[in-house]
């Protein structure tokens, strides 16, 4: 059997942070918004990917029940009736012939290849759940991620808004100055060129919203449209997440979970497939009778059984299940191999998580000073020019270094949002069993009605 210590993890993070506290449960809760909880309970229950995955569960579980029946007892009811007219020693005989037979198999599994088999898929319909549980954790990050795009994007459309505005009233000043004879043509020129820079951008904006609000409708299961994700403007505070340990995540990501299960059926199959060539055997019995009245056929004389073992040996296969054998071992090492990578993805995941997070901070921090600084540079630049002590590209310059400072500061706190939702999404957390069971319990309702 595979031995999950043999997975070495290291005993923090890069960054040396040491957090014992475990992961968040329902994480996007501790962004305040009742828009975003609302469409995660949506997402829940009605989108497609995760209707897919449930119908996989529900076919590797009864797939698990189709192999545990095999170590069951078979028993077959037949019977038959007719009338039958044939020559006799004094003419034609009429007859009427009635029987019922019961047969019993079982077959005792000495090498337990059927009990392996029946474990092999227990472990594979455990790993369709966990690979749900995954899904869970895929979607609802996605869906906060979606969110708090278009969330940004409203908030450029409104900055770009102001700005142009902003553009406006300084080309008005402009043009009142130049028709005064005060500045030149170039002036007025310059102004105008500012203005549509920025009312170019506003098609940008327009466009990666309407993309995000059209990729949560499909996944909260709606059709694209242009409702969903509130009217928010504003960018919530990004709440910080506890990492975790890196020995947590061996259990608080259900696809490494997953990858184990799978392994340890890959292990089951290999004691199948070895068990199979050794003899089976098998307890066959009958029980029934004939007569020629269907009331009377368990009365007649006519009863018979019988109780035999049956033994059989593989001799001559042509290498059929010593090659079943081999086959399940490769299947065996290569699902190792992938649990192997899917714990390095998993931990390179918050590490990348962890990393970004901290550089979205720090860049906030700068993006916040350039922000101010660049705001009292065009006033005086503005200041200056409408004194006539500069010409007009000094504002032309900081009108446009201060709206880019503004706008790549709102996509910089919207980024540390996005890091804190990929951390939560990197440590997982055991809050999906909850909703498999909310999942499940709505199919139930939905397919009662």
């Amino acid at each position: 059997m595979f031995n999950t210590s043999s997975v070495n993890m290291p005993s923090s993070y890069s960054n040396n942070e040491q957090s014992p506290a475990p992961p968040a449960g329902r994480w996007w809760e501790q962004f305040h918004d009742d828009t975003l909880n609302e469409l995660m309970e949506k997402a829940i229950q009605q989108n497609l990917d995760i209707a897919q995955s449930y119908e996989r569960l529900m076919q590797s579980i009864a797939t698990m029940r189709i192999a545990d029946s095999s170590r069951g007892l078979f028993v077959n009811i037949s019977s038959s009736g007719g009338r039958a007219r044939q020559t006799g020693p004094f003419g034609p005989i009429t007859d009427d012939m009635f029987s019922l037979s019961a047969a019993a198999t079982y077959e005792v599994d000495i090498w337990g290849k059927l009990n392996s088999g029946s474990n092999a898929e227990q472990l594979e319909a455990l790993a369709s759940r966990q690979d749900l549980e995954a899904l869970y954790i895929s979607i609802t990050a996605q869906l906060a991620d979606l969110y708090y795009l278009a969330v940004e994007q409203r908030a450029q459309l409104e900055l770009t808004d102001q700005t142009i505005s902003s553009f406006q009233d300084t080309l008005d000043r402009v043009e009142r100055r130049y028709r005064g004879g005060l500045v030149p043509a170039i002036d007025l020129y310059q102004s105008r060129q500012n203005l549509a820079s920025a009312i170019s951008q506003r098609p940008v904006f327009e466009s990666t919203l309407s993309s995000a609000i059209h990729a949560m409708s499909v996944l909260i299961g709606q059709f694209p449209g242009d409702t969903t994700g509130g009217k928010s403007k504003e960018l919530s505070r990004a709440p910080s997440f506890a990492s975790g340990l890196p020995s947590q995540l061996l259990t608080r990501r259900p696809d490494i979970k997953a990858a184990l299960s799978r392994i340890k059926a890959g292990d089951e199959r290999i004691g199948a497939a070895i068990a199979d060539r050794f003899p089976s055997f098998n307890l066959i019995g009958a029980y029934g009778g004939n007569s020629d009245k269907v009331r009377t056929i368990l009365d007649s004389p006519n009863i018979f059984w019988n109780i035999l073992v049956q033994a059989a040996q593989p001799v001559l296969d042509a290498g059929r299940r010593k090659a079943e054998v081999e086959r399940t071992r490769a299947a065996f090492n290569e699902r190792l191999i992938l649990y192997h990578k899917t714990v390095l993805n998993a931990f390179r995941e918050v590490e990348d998580a962890l990393a970004k997070g901290r550089a979205s901070e720090e860049r906030i921090s700068m993006l916040e000073e350039t922000v101010s600084v660049s705001e009292a540079s065009l006033r005086l630049a503005l200041d200056r020019y409408m004194q006539g002590l500069t010409d007009y590209l000094p504002v032309l310059t900081e009108q446009l270094r201060h709206f880019t400072a503004k706008s790549n500061l709102l996509a910089a706190r919207r980024q540390l949002i996005s890091d804190r939702i990929q951390l939560a999404r990197a440590i997982g957390g055991e809050w999906t069993d909850e909703l498999v069971k909310q999942y499940t319990t709505y199919k139930r309702e939905e397919f009662n009605e």
